[in-house]
């Protein structure tokens, strides 16, 4: 049996005060290398942890899944997706169980290299009552990639102990399959059918929590994976839910990714553990009957759309706490990757709270700071029903120090009482002071062959705008070049694509390539942000009368484009910090055909043509002073 690690924090409070609370971390994988099964199509990994005893009260468990890449393979490249189940509890002998908690969406990984790794959580708090003592943990990896590349999987509980918020009374299995969409010889609502079931008698709360995804490409919409539909829950025959099926990638924290990260989809996204539905019916003990119902759609060719839906029924008693606020997390300022895209910050620190009392939430008092600053409070006002959340944000500079700092938020006084458990009213984030610009410098804007897509804004405190570049689409491929002269203090600039494609996309060379550099008043680059960057990209700075630049190390940007070309030519584009030497190698199955060498490379594009080259997978790669910096396939669209 492998290694189990069992590790218990003390959250103490840093602010004024907080209940003390225990989290102990339980670790069922630890980079354990994952790759698939080709001849099979999915390759099952399974380890036994060790969690709390039934003794331990629990109010909370977190469930952390960091994909990594491995130590002796190159990363993974395909979405995938995959499933976690708890099997059994109680030992090899013990209750078999297999309920999914939790749904892996594999990034595009082909990109990432030896160091590379993203961590994603997701609450499964209502799997509590089966997490303890010896629990069996199955990680279900699809696909049919060649097992030279892999993960390094690790998944890991963070389990809050203290009083719980409702008294678990019984699970009831619900739909548990992947069920056939727009099959006329097999309909989905033939295989969908509504649930009669009896929840006990002390239940007041009946939980539905749903994982649900689509996949499979067929005609006429390229259901399931890339058709918008809808989905209804009813329970004792009143809509409790309705929801469009459908998910929005181009906000996707992990980004860039190697394969088409930015497709929205039929409610997941490459690179996404998935968030459950949770739906709350309030309803006594006794015969009920749930039903699920989707929007009805036929194919026509190639049918092999499938829903892929995991649900339960979780029933519970009332709350036990007529007063309980939960501090959920802070997101700005935060160094986690999963805020990444708002971080660093300068403005605007932001929160989520939720409410764990039978009594609505109409009041909280709200306490923060930054270390070594002074503490600030005010009194949100609101109206939240039980386990809803509110998002807050506090419009105003955030306090810092240059570097690493600590901020802290604490929950008091919900609707004016005592809270009554008030272990999960505290949190702090670590996070790090923006960049530094000088006050004067040079925005470089190159568009694309959508311009109207792209706006830039550059944004001070009090939510001043200083400058705002908004393309017409009369203005592809044009560069703006920009001097920008500021006042001391902090701002952010910001890149917004209404379109959701940024700049440059490999999948959509017919949109062209833009860039956006920051170069300080002699031209040099001081900062470039990603052209392939979804929605967009934020940078907040620090604008300073000593800003020097750095030039002991190169700083750099370079693209290629078309990565999929049209015409047996492609380009690489590039910008220095300094003049320095670059290196470019073609490869086509792993033999170098061409070398280019320059001595002198800091700001331009080389273009390369390839009808001379053999057939076969081309490589390009890049290396600044024989340091590798890119390396991408580019192929004929």
């Amino acid at each position: 049996m492998k290694k189990i690690f069992f590790i218990t924090f003390i959250l103490s409070s840093t602010l004024l005060f907080s209940q003390k609370a225990k989290i102990h971390t339980v670790v069922s994988h630890d980079r354990q290398t994952v790759t698939t099964d080709p001849s099979q199509g999915i390759n099952p990994y399974s380890s036994w942890a060790v969690f709390p005893s039934e003794k331990t009260p629990i109010r909370k468990i977190t469930m952390n899944v960091t994909l990594g890449t491995p130590d002796t393979l190159p990363t993974a490249h395909w979405d995938y997706l995959d499933h976690i189940y708890l099997v059994k509890q109680g030992g090899v002998n013990g209750k078999k169980l297999n309920y999914e908690i939790g749904r892996m969406l594999t990034p595009y990984g082909a990109f990432y290299t030896q160091g590379w790794s993203w961590k994603w959580q997701v609450d499964v708090s209502d799997f509590a009552p089966f997490l303890r003592d010896s629990v069996e943990i199955k990680y279900v990896h699809a696909g049919w990639e060649p097992v030279t590349v892999g993960w390094a999987l690790t998944i890991s509980f963070d389990i809050l102990e203290g009083d719980p918020i409702m008294q678990f009374q019984g699970i009831t299995p619900l739909w548990n399959k992947g069920y056939k969409y727009g099959d006329e010889n097999e309909k989905l609502e033939d295989n969908l059918l509504p649930i009669n079931f009896v929840s006990p008698e002390a239940t007041e709360i009946n939980r539905i929590r749903i994982q649900h995804t689509g996949h499979g490409m067929d005609r006429p919409n390229n259901c399931s994976e890339f058709c918008s539909r809808w989905r209804k829950i009813e329970f004792d025959g009143k809509e409790v839910d309705h929801r469009d099926m459908w998910k929005k990638c181009g906000t996707n924290p992990l980004y860039p990714q190697a394969g088409t990260w930015l497709y929205d989809r039929a409610y997941w996204c490459p690179g996404d553990l998935q968030d459950p539905d949770i739906i709350d019916v309030f309803a006594k003990g006794g015969n009920h009957n749930v039903s699920m119902t989707m929007q009805e759609y036929t194919a026509t060719e190639n049918i092999q759309a499938v829903e892929n839906i995991s649900a339960y029924m979780f029933h519970y008693g009332k709350p036990l706490k007529k007063h309980d606020v939960a501090l959920e997390h802070i997101s700005v300022p935060s160094d986690e990757q999963r805020f990444s895209r708002e971080n660093p910050a300068s403005f605007d620190p932001k929160f989520t709270i939720r409410n764990l009392g039978s009594e609505n939430l109409k009041s909280v008092i709200v306490e923060y700071r930054t270390e070594g600053f002074a503490k600030k409070s005010f009194k949100w006002s609101g109206n939240l029903k039980f386990n809803e959340t509110a998002e807050i944000t506090i419009p105003e500079q955030i306090d810092m120090k240059e570097g690493e700092n600590k901020f802290t938020v604490l929950l008091k006084k919900p609707n004016g009482k005592k809270d009554g458990w008030n272990g999960d009213n505290q949190l702090s984030s670590n996070f790090v002071s923006p960049m530094k610009l000088p006050t004067d410098f040079i925005i470089q804007f190159k568009t694309n062959n959508s311009p109207a897509d792209n706006e830039i804004s550059i944004v001070g405190k009090n939510s001043e705008l200083f400058h705002k570049i908004s393309p017409t689409e009369s203005d592809s491929n044009k560069v703006f070049v920009d001097t920008i002269s500021l006042a001391q203090g902090q701002y952010f600039i910001e890149l917004i694509d209404t379109v959701g494609n940024g700049l440059e996309f490999w999948a959509q060379p017919q949109f062209g390539y833009g860039y956006l550099r920051i170069l300080d008043m002699e031209g040099n680059l001081i900062h470039a942000f990603e052209s392939d960057c979804g929605s967009g990209e934020k940078l907040s700075f620090s604008a300073t009368n000593d800003f020097v630049l750095d030039n002991s190390e190169i700083n750099f940007d370079i693209n290629v484009f078309p990565r999929r070309f049209f015409d047996d030519e492609f380009s690489i584009y590039y910008a220095l910090n300094k003049s320095s030497k670059m290196r470019v190698e073609i490869s086509v199955d792993d033999k170098i055909y061409e070398t280019h060498e320059y001595e002198e490379a800091k700001n331009g594009k080389y273009t390369y043509y390839v009808s001379n080259l053999p057939k076969g997978v081309i490589i390009l790669s890049a290396f600044i002073d024989d340091k590798l910096v890119l390396k991408t396939r580019v192929a004929p669209n």
